[in-house]
């Protein structure tokens, strides 16, 4: 079954046990810092050997929709001039499909340790529709996202930091150009030359010989991918490009190849690095989270050591039937505190959804923090995230089965068609209606109808059927064996217990909301600013310590319910954390509006993107924090009914 008989060890075992745990964690996270295993194929290159470089995508920070690269009219291959439509150059996983990326071939001509003086790639006049395209681009601040040797293109900015990509261009300055007639925005100035700088390593001959016989040969790895981008008139002279119908533009690039002390399997260190600053307010939000889980052991613990077990004393100890008619509390509930809650589909649906997302959040999130999941592997992370999902739906099935049965529920085919359509249903709601609108932008948001069969196989060929089997097991389970009987009448819940649910549950998730408060802001600032979020260290710390502080949460909740004569704790157990997704979508949203300078315009499209998937995001977190909430109330009430004296 879901929820087995507890053991006997007393109470005050197990928030003991959950602090060294949380302890042991604190020094692992401070003795081993998230890393990441860069892959074990590095490729060698000769001096003089061809060098490529791919094209992934145009994205902006402003407006959050990706473009193919060839959307604009750079250079194509020459072998591929001719076709309108150029494929990616190797096959790509799930998840860089997913967020807009694309492995596309260009005509950059470099060979390893060579120079290149300025030359010209191609030359290209601007048709209407062209200049158009370039101009809204430039205007909402796209960026050019290229790959080598998988390592992205990066700008390396005055204060040694970087951003992925090179800018396409800017608003020209008025000594270039004046505005065009009729029209009062300033014209936009394209770059159109780029100064790429490769940083290489050289093996020396025994670690070369490691992968291959010894030559005479000397080899080099690339440890880095660095460009600087300007706009630059024809022969060097001119001025600025502008963008403009009838504008020749001349393509142009320069490389040279530098030496690195940086090896291989370190080259990513450079562009994850976080400031001092940012690992400093990381630290913040550690201390900050544990205060405030420490505050709320000790007050899990009073309540434990000082009521519960003063409970247990007087209940025990009671002599006639006098007492028991003079006494109040939690123990005047017991024929009811077990009565099965209303809706109890939906509670068991959001139950074994709950549990799923624990599963697929927990695997995750360790699989990158252990190193597994590097950005090396691009688009690894929503890869497995999408593969975990799918083979876990047995778990949804089989603990959505498993409390309905334990509950003595009837209908079941509800129950496990809920548990297997419900949240994926809305998340791929949302995700094919933005779908169908990035389409329609063509924008390489908008997956290929391919990767959109493979998604709804994923789901009704694998998500679905391993539901089902493990919704079929979780009927087989008992019905529950709880300490004490219900009974066939309800009690009257006195009108001076009903504290309005809603209330309970936005005062309750306040505190689980401000531990992943700061973690959450850098989430969000590394999403929407297109840098790589790496600090899982720091997530995982983070993650465990809302978790326990979750359940101390749901437990004072539901004591605090029960004491007040009313034992209706089952939606108000997995309420009471639930609604910490109310708080992170209402972030979510105050933070769209925060990340718009004064004055700027806010881009509709993006904007409603952003805040469809953070709905997903909050409604998830919803789940799994009350899922965990329940869980431990569960156990609590369960444990403190069978240590009473019923007669």
């Amino acid at each position: 079954p879901l929820l087995p008989p507890l053991p006997h060890p007393p109470v005050m075992a197990r928030p003991s046990r959950a602090l060294l745990l949380l302890l042991s964690l604190t020094l692992l996270a401070l003795l081993a810092p998230a890393f990441y295993l860069p892959g074990i194929a590095p490729t060698d290159y000769e001096e003089g050997a061809p060098v490529d470089i791919f094209a992934s995508k145009l994205q902006s920070t402003k407006t959050h929709v990706p473009f193919d690269y060839y959307y604009l009219p750079f250079c194509k291959p020459f072998e591929l001039s001719e076709k309108k439509k150029i494929k990616s150059a190797k096959h790509l996983n799930l998840g860089q499909i997913l967020s807009g990326e694309r492995y596309k071939p260009t005509n950059f001509s470099l060979n390893m340790k060579v120079d290149e003086k300025l030359t010209t790639a191609c030359s290209v006049v601007l048709d209407a529709k062209s200049a158009s395209k370039l101009t809204r681009l430039i205007e909402n601040d796209y960026f050019v996202h290229l790959n080598m040797d998988n390592m992205p293109a990066v700008t390396r900015n005055p204060d040694g930091s970087f951003t992925m990509g090179y800018q396409l261009g800017r608003s020209s300055s008025p000594a270039s150009s004046s505005a065009p007639e009729g029209k009062n925005k300033a014209p936009v100035a394209v770059n159109n030359v780029l100064s790429i700088t490769v940083l290489i390593h050289e093996l020396t001959p025994s670690k070369a010989e490691l992968y291959q016989p010894a030559s005479e040969a000397t080899l080099h790895r690339i440890v880095g991918f660095e460009v600087a981008s300007r706009s630059e008139g024809p022969d060097g002279v001119g001025g600025e490009v502008l963008v403009k119908e009838g504008a020749k533009v001349e393509w142009k690039y320069e490389v040279k190849f530098v030496a690195s002390p940086i090896r291989w399997a370190t080259r990513w260190d450079p562009l994850l690095a976080a400031s001092v600053k940012s690992q400093k307010i990381q630290w913040f939000s550690i201390v900050n989270s544990l205060l405030i889980s420490v505050f709320l052991t000790g007050v899990i613990a009073s309540i434990l050591l000082r009521t519960v077990y003063l409970d247990f004393a007087r209940y025990n100890n009671m002599e006639n039937d006098e007492d028991l008619e003079e006494d109040f509390g939690w123990k005047l509930v017991h024929g009811d505190v077990f009565r099965v809650p209303n809706n109890l589909e939906l509670f068991a649906v959001l139950h074994g959804t709950g549990v799923q997302l624990v599963l697929i959040s927990t695997f995750t999130v360790a699989f990158a923090f252990l190193g597994f999941l590097s950005p090396a592997n691009r688009g690894g992370f929503l890869t497995a995230l999408l593969t975990v999902w799918g083979f876990s739906g047995a778990v949804c099935g089989f603990f959505a089965a498993s409390l309905y049965a334990g509950l003595e529920g009837k209908n079941k085919r509800l129950v496990t068609l809920g548990s297997a359509l419900f949240f994926p249903g809305i998340a791929f709601t949302v995700f094919f209606v933005f779908n169908v609108i990035l389409w329609y932008e063509e924008s390489t948001g908008g997956v290929p109808f391919t990767t959109l069969l493979i998604l709804l196989g994923l789901w009704f060929v694998v998500a679905v059927p391993l539901n089902v089997i493990g919704a079929y097991f979780g009927y087989s389970a008992k019905p529950y064996e709880f300490p004490v009987r219900t009974n066939q009448i309800p009690r009257e819940i006195p009108r001076a217990s009903e504290t309005p649910l809603l209330l309970l549950m936005f005062a309750s998730s306040i505190l689980p909301f401000f531990i992943v408060f700061i973690e959450l802001t850098f989430i969000m600032t590394s999403l929407w600013n297109g840098a790589v979020f790496y600090m899982f260290g720091f997530l995982s710390l983070v993650l465990v310590i809302l978790m326990v502080a979750c359940a101390e949460v749901a437990i004072g909740t539901t004591y605090f319910s029960l004491t007040r004569e009313n034992y209706r704790w089952w939606w108000r157990s997995y309420g009471s954390t639930a609604c910490i997704g109310i708080y992170i979508f209402a972030y979510c949203a105050i933070f769209l509006l925060g990340s718009h300078e004064k004055g700027e315009k806010m881009h509709l499209l993006s904007s409603v993107i952003f805040l469809g998937y953070s709905f997903v995001m909050s409604l998830a977190a919803a789940f799994v924090t009350g899922t965990v909430g329940f869980v431990s109330s569960f156990y609590f009430v369960r444990t403190i009914y069978s240590k009473i004296r019923v007669d």
